[in-house]
């Protein structure tokens, strides 16, 4: 038998659940200042809101329907996951065969100044996020950055911000660019070409605030380290080849076989992990005359695909964790699809599609697409785009706000923060406001 969700909202539990995850994100949004990981407060917030929900629906002889809607929402982290983890496990791997050394010595024995450092990464993120995805292509350029930019911390910065506008702005305008976009086409609402008359308001998203961090970056150079390789090990371009083809694989899987994409990004990385059994007995050939292999000093090991799994951005893959089981909790508890209602139904669709993009900056914009999509207002395709935009983009607004933000801030710890992001909002926000008008003329 059908039972439909309770409606907490004016309850003492929902109250109480709102209070749990505004006091977990408020120790994220400070984590810079009391040195606590982020995926620390977002744990606990989910267990609590997950355990106050199964009180409640105890009391009410409903455990079956908590349950249930609790392994939805575990499902769909449980995608993510594998699809993130498989993501870092290749950048790892691409960084220990030396493929982004390789890169940063091209960049630098160009002799190309840190403004035009800046403008490539951000370029280059811009037009490979609409293939790849904003998180994966962030985490490469973000790599790129940190090795050039080793003597400028004010260019990583700049520039790390800069990656994340490039990255969220270039998935805004493809299906597979964003989660959010994905999640569109999924539901057949627009078509596969249709999402590409995003592409002008995406670039002014990106060109715009890079055109003004432009003007801040440091003057100069960056100088040619010494220990940087001007080779890639055995196997480097190979990998990045079976990285191409893991995307490809996720892709095809989805569409042509509706599978999820995580599925076809495991199965990629079954194709690292054999081209790894490859090179660990051509180097134990080689190796042959010791009697153990020599350890992992970098230079002289072999390679070790589970080392590279070790080496993922744990405390990223269990933020996400966190903020997905506590969103959906609170969507569950009916506050996500009140918010829907009073935003289309009172608000109007323009003005409530603009608002979708700021409140993604601040809680994840996959649970505020999903809330959008299942209230399905009754819109035209220029503000179904609208929305697509606005949830795409609006999380470069703040660094919690989208994937590739929340990312670099582990991957860059230190550097990129979510204050010295916070300093550039007004360019970022300037961009978002041009994007949307721009759209709404042409579209």
């Amino acid at each position: 038998m059908e039972h439909t969700p309770l409606d907490l909202t004016t309850h003492g539990s929902g109250y109480l659940v709102l209070f749990v995850f505004f006091l977990a994100y408020t120790l994220v949004i400070f984590e810079e200042k009391l040195h606590l990981q982020k995926s620390k407060p977002v744990l606990v917030a989910a267990g609590i809101i997950w355990a106050i929900i199964a009180l409640v629906y105890k009391e009410h002889g409903l455990s079956e329907v908590s349950k249930q809607a609790l392994e939805h929402n575990f499902l769909e982290y449980t995608e993510l996951f594998f699809f993130l983890l498989v993501a870092m496990t290749y950048i790892s791997a691409m960084i220990e065969r030396g493929v982004f050394s390789s890169l940063h010595y091209q960049l630098v024995s160009r002799h190309f100044s840190y403004r035009q450092i800046f403008w490539v990464t951000g370029i280059l993120a811009f037009f490979i996020s609409p293939i790849a995805d904003n998180l994966t292509t962030a985490l490469i350029m973000c790599t790129v950055v940190l090795t050039i930019g080793a003597a400028k911390p004010q260019f990583i910065t700049i520039a790390c911000v800069n990656i994340v506008v490039a990255a969220n702005a270039g998935g805004a305008f493809s299906p597979f660019g964003d989660i959010t976009t994905l999640m569109v086409w999924q539901k057949d609402i627009l078509e596969f070409g249709t999402f590409f008359k995003l592409f002008i308001p995406a670039v002014l998203n990106f060109t715009i605030p890079a055109a003004i961090m432009h003007y801040y970056l440091p003057a100069g150079q960056p100088s040619l380290p010494d220990e940087v390789s001007t080779s890639i090990k055995q196997g480097g371009l190979v990998i990045v080849c079976l990285f191409l083809a893991t995307i490809a694989t996720s892709i095809l899987f989805h569409q042509f076989l509706h599978l999820p994409p995580a599925i076809g990004m495991l199965m990629g990385l079954g194709y690292l992990k054999i081209f790894g059994y490859y090179l660990r007995m051509n180097f134990r050939r080689e190796h042959s005359n010791f009697d153990t292999i020599p350890g992992s000093d970098g230079s002289g090991s072999a390679f070790d695909v589970f080392s590279h799994i070790a080496k993922s951005e744990w405390d990223t893959l269990f933020f996400f964790y966190g903020i997905i089981m506590s969103v959906g909790g609170i969507g569950f508890m009916g506050y996500l699809t009140l918010a829907s209602e009073f935003m289309y139904g009172e608000m109007g669709a323009t003005t409530a599609n603009i608002l979708v993009g700021i409140i993604s900056a601040v809680i994840d914009n996959i649970p505020v697409m999903f809330a959008v999509l299942s209230m399905y207002p009754d819109m035209s395709e220029t503000q179904w785009l609208l929305v697509t935009l606005t949830a795409g983009t609006g999380g470069s607004l703040l660094s919690i706000g989208s994937a590739a933000g929340v990312a670099l801030m582990g991957q860059a710890k230190g550097f990129y923060t979510f204050s010295n992001h916070l300093k550039w909002m007004p360019a970022i926000a300037l961009g978002y406001a041009v994007s949307i008008y721009v759209h709404l003329l042409i579209n």
